[in-house]
Parts: structure tokens; sequence; C-alpha cells
């Protein structure tokens, strides 16, 4: 079915590379308006019907200016996808408070403030979706060495659902996705750097990362994609509040 998005304003943010940008492209895909947004602007070049933008989702006012700027330009914004995140790798001894700190503020206060600038627009129109990215490694489950990321993903979820709880009767709706492990850049460079620090070849970490998928393999961002497009459109119209698993049986 093509067209399922047609006549909306999508938001996505970290639509660079990966799981955000894989969900702009199939966005785009199904006719909505995409503003696809990356701290780095370069990583969006190729993206094709998209109105690309600088975005750091860390800054309140870089948030508001672009919402402003781009609800005067296209509309009020019907879909918010917040899909910035960082992976940090350790335990709670090995966590620094510098890295506490920059995983919140960018794993979860940059919902928030997105959230924020974009929510009013979304109660006048008395509709609209936010898609949260969350993880596997969460409340869903506990991860080893995710101590830091497992937490701030525990926190999206419970963000996603007091946002959805609060505004249900307005017609706004909040899900989050959790993704297993995904093929991107981002896992790219956690191999490599984990291969560094361990003396092991990025093969084998690689391996040790596909092992613990029971499905056998990693996950795509298309498969992510393809999810973010059911919970954007008004074929969820009944769904809010919910965890999505899409983690090739990570959580059973």
């Amino acid at each position: 079915m093509a067209g399922r998005l047609k006549g909306k304003v999508a938001l996505v943010t970290a639509a660079g590379q990966g799981i955000g940008r894989a969900i702009a492209e199939a966005f785009v895909a199904e006719g909505a308006k995409v503003i696809a947004t990356d701290v780095d602007v370069k990583k969006l070049k190729g993206l094709k019907k998209a109105t690309l933008a600088k975005l750091d989702a860390r800054s309140s006012a870089d948030v508001n200016a672009l919402v402003q700027e781009m609800t005067k330009k296209l509309g009020a914004i019907d879909v918010l996808v917040n899909a910035a995140g960082y992976v940090h790798h350790g335990t709670v001894l090995d966590a620094t408070d510098e890295e506490w700190d920059f995983a919140f503020d960018l794993n979860v206060r940059s919902m928030n403030r997105t959230i924020k600038a974009t929510l009013p627009g979304m109660l006048k129109k008395k509709k609209g979706s936010i898609v949260n990215i969350a993880s596997g490694a969460s409340s869903v489950r506990g991860i080893p060495f995710r101590y830091v990321y497992g937490t701030t993903k525990a926190a999206v979820i419970g963000l996603t659902k007091s946002v959805a709880a609060d505004y249900i009767r307005q017609g706004i709706r909040a899900n989050a996705i959790c993704p297993g492990t995904i093929e991107s850049p981002s896992l790219d460079d956690r191999i490599a750097t984990l291969a560094k620090k361990t003396g092991r070849s990025e093969k084998a970490v690689r391996q040790d990362f596909i092992n613990r998928q029971p499905m056998g393999r990693l996950g795509t961002p298309a498969e992510i994609a393809a999810l973010a497009v059911y919970l954007a459109s008004d074929e969820s119209s009944y769904t809010t509040g919910q965890i999505h698993l899409a983690d090739g049986g990570f959580a059973l």
C-alpha cells in the first residue's frame, strides 16, 4: 500500500544514518513531507524529497527554532520520530558522571525537547503520532555492559507511556520501538572500539552480537522503519502508550 503517510508532516531526528535514515526514507516513500535532521548535516546527503536541516537535539534553542521555522514552511508537524541516541559500553563501576549526564541529555532529554516543541501544534490539530526509539536493553531486559544505555532507554519507555496517558483524549498517540541489535554505522563503530579494547578481531566481536540474537542474524534499519511507518500512520490509530519489540526474539 502506497501513500500511507500522504499529507502528513514528519520530523525525524538522527536521520543521517542507521534507523533514523531508514525511517526518513520510508516516510518519504509513503508520501510524507519529511524534515530530516541530524547534528552532522553532511550525513543527510543523498536523502531525496526531504527537507534537510541541521539540528542539535541537545539544544532547546535549536529544537524550538527548527520547529517554528518548519511549521511556518510546511505546517504543523503530524509525526515526530525521536531516533537520536548513543550507546555507552560498561557497568555501573565503569560509568563516569560525564557519560551519565551526556547519555541522559541525548537519549532522554532530547525527546523531552522535541515533544515540548511539537506537541502544541499537534494539540491544535487534535491529532499526532510520536514514535520514540527505545531498546530491548531497557526495562524490557537487562543486558550486560549496557548500564548507562539501558537505564536511559528504560526512561524513554516511561516518558513515552506518560505522554500517551496525558494526551490520549486529545488525539495524541505516543509509542516506543524497542529494537534488538541492528546493522548500522553505529554498531560498526562499537564493534571496532570493542575489538581494539579487547584485542579480538572485529569479525569475532561481530559474531558475538549475532550469536546473542535468537534468530541468528542482526536486524536491518528497514525492518525498524516498517514498524515506524505503521505507528506513524492512521492504521495504528487505536494504539498508544505501548512498546513494540522488533528484536529477533532477543527479549524471549
